[in-house]
């Protein structure tokens, strides 16, 4: 009996360690694609910014929405910001999306004062409570404009004067296009190894899986800042909904299955600040998890029954949600390893060289992916031996990803179920 439990613990273990495999085979997939598809990729990219805007007196309105929940002084910045975008006065709308409980919720009132006596249309709104968190902050405020482009910032993303200038070409080459999305950059990517480890981190996740999505036509989610949605995209997919923590991949996919495909520019960039502390960016990363696994459980029976997605673009699809997993499948594996191991030891040998074997292509493909990005976003300017300690920082970060993960599921198994919960993540400003 014991001997028929380890044997079937073993072939679970034996199975996570083909997903894990699969998965993060899945990052090394997508940097040879982006080699494949670059050139043709960057030259749609710079045909489509070089489409003509039409002049001034018809240009569209754009409502720049700037959600904030106890930001403290960084909301002057992040409003000031995008009162310096390059688009006609009488046609820029901005509108503070203020949640906050503390003095940020006077700083947004008299920072919009500010701006009004310049002429700015400007409004701070404020709701007495949080309901459906930024979601539902975004949908609210949509209601009260009649205007079709919103462009979203969070409220530490700094965007260059041109931005608006630069991204709406895209509406008018691409009058069908749901969202703009443009690449982050950062305004404190040297503070620390954590901000040079999410630097090189959030380079290839950009560069090179978002960059070649849109190339290769895949699904392309929208990263919730920097980008410009259509409003017709917006109520296509059902608007924006407050019961995840990542809305922004939630309507994404809603809107994908209904038709709706968007842009992604690389060379457009918009810099930002990172979480500089280990706490900080660990709950970042939980809410993440978290809200990417409750969207692709939503959306894998949606996808699936649809009759007007091709069998490759589902693929795609279920691939780049199945990502989600990653996580649970590594705890499971890890648990069905070392109670296999306990109950046979005879089994240890074959149990750590499958380990082996998937930690070392795990790092193999982390590596590729990591340095394909950086390569491509920064020319390599990080020399290899910083690079190593940045990857092994970049290691030691998802160990205690997966550790924390394992003990925030045992809490709440231990615990009735509580509504979801938007944790932020903290600003320093400067």
């Amino acid at each position: 009996m014991i001997a028929s439990v380890a044997c079937f613990l073993a072939v679970v273990f034996g199975a996570c360690c083909v997903l894990l495999a699969a998965f993060i085979g899945s990052l090394l997939y997508m940097v040879v694609l982006h080699h494949r598809l670059k050139q043709q990729g960057l030259a749609r990219e710079r045909a489509l910014l070089a489409t003509p805007l039409p002049p001034d007196a018809e240009l569209p309105h754009v409502v720049v929405q700037i959600p904030s929940f106890n930001e403290g002084p960084v909301v002057r910045r992040g409003v000031e910001a995008a009162a310096r975008l390059d688009w006609p006065r009488e046609k820029l709308h901005i509108q503070i999306l203020d949640d906050s409980t503390d003095a940020t919720a006077e700083i947004a009132r008299t920072v919009a004062a500010e701006l009004r006596a310049q002429d700015f249309d400007i409004v701070a709104l404020q709701r007495t409570d949080r309901s459906g968190y930024k979601g539902g902050a975004l949908h609210e405020a949509m209601q009260q404009t009649p205007y079709d482009f919103f462009a979203i910032f969070d409220v530490d993303y700094v965007p260059p004067a041109d931005f608006l200038r630069r991204c709406m070409r895209v509406f008018v080459a691409e009058p069908k296009a749901a969202f703009v999305q443009a690449r982050f950059d950062f305004l404190n990517p040297h503070e620390n190894a954590l901000t040079e480890m999410q630097m090189v981190t959030l380079d290839a996740h950009l560069g090179i899986e978002q960059a070649t999505r849109w190339w290769a036509g895949h699904p392309l989610p929208f990263n919730g800042t920097c980008g410009i949605w259509q409003r017709a995209a917006v109520e296509a997919g059902g608007g924006w909904k407050g019961d995840t923590v990542t809305e922004d991949l939630d309507l994404t996919y809603r809107g994908w299955v209904k038709g709706w495909r968007s842009v992604f520019l690389t060379s457009v960039a918009v810099p930002g600040e990172l979480p500089a502390d280990t706490q900080t960016w660990l709950r970042q990363q939980q809410r993440w998890q978290d809200g990417f696994r409750h969207v692709s459980l939503r959306m894998f029976p949606v996808i699936l029954r649809s009759r007007d997605i091709g069998p490759a673009a589902k693929g795609a699809a279920l691939l780049h949600l199945c990502m989600s997993l990653n996580q649970p499948v590594l705890l499971v594996g890890v648990v069905s390893g070392m109670l296999a191991g306990l109950l046979a030891p005879s089994l240890v040998p074959a149990l750590l060289t499958a380990f082996a074997v998937t930690v070392a292509w795990v790092i193999f493909c982390a590596t590729t992916f990591l340095r394909a990005g950086h390569n491509f976003i920064r020319n390599g300017e990080m020399p290899p031996g910083r690079f190593a300690v940045v990857l092994l920082r970049f290691v030691g970060g998802q160990v205690a990803m997966v550790v924390r993960s394992l003990f925030v599921h045992l809490k709440k198994a231990a615990a009735p179920p509580k509504p979801v919960v938007f944790d932020r993540t903290p600003k320093k400003g400067g």
